[in-house]
């Protein structure tokens, strides 16, 4: 059976914050689908995080605003 983590342990296995987590399932695509919608919030499939987070090019930083 696949282990199911929280926003906290799918944080802590990308090393960011929960906050993060949710942004990058909401902008990215390619980000692992919940496998369940719980009242405290979604749980994710550990060994598609875990893939995910293999091949996930991390850009440091905010992003770059027009030029002045």
């Amino acid at each position: 059976m696949d282990d199911l983590l929280g926003a906290s342990e799918v944080a802590k296995e990308l090393g960011v914050s929960r906050q993060r987590v949710y942004q990058l399932a909401e902008t990215h695509t390619n980000f692992p689908k919940p496998v369940a919608q719980l009242s405290r919030g979604a749980l994710w499939s550990g060994t598609e995080v875990r893939r995910w987070a293999y091949s996930w090019r991390r850009e440091g930083g905010r992003p770059r605003g027009k030029p002045l």
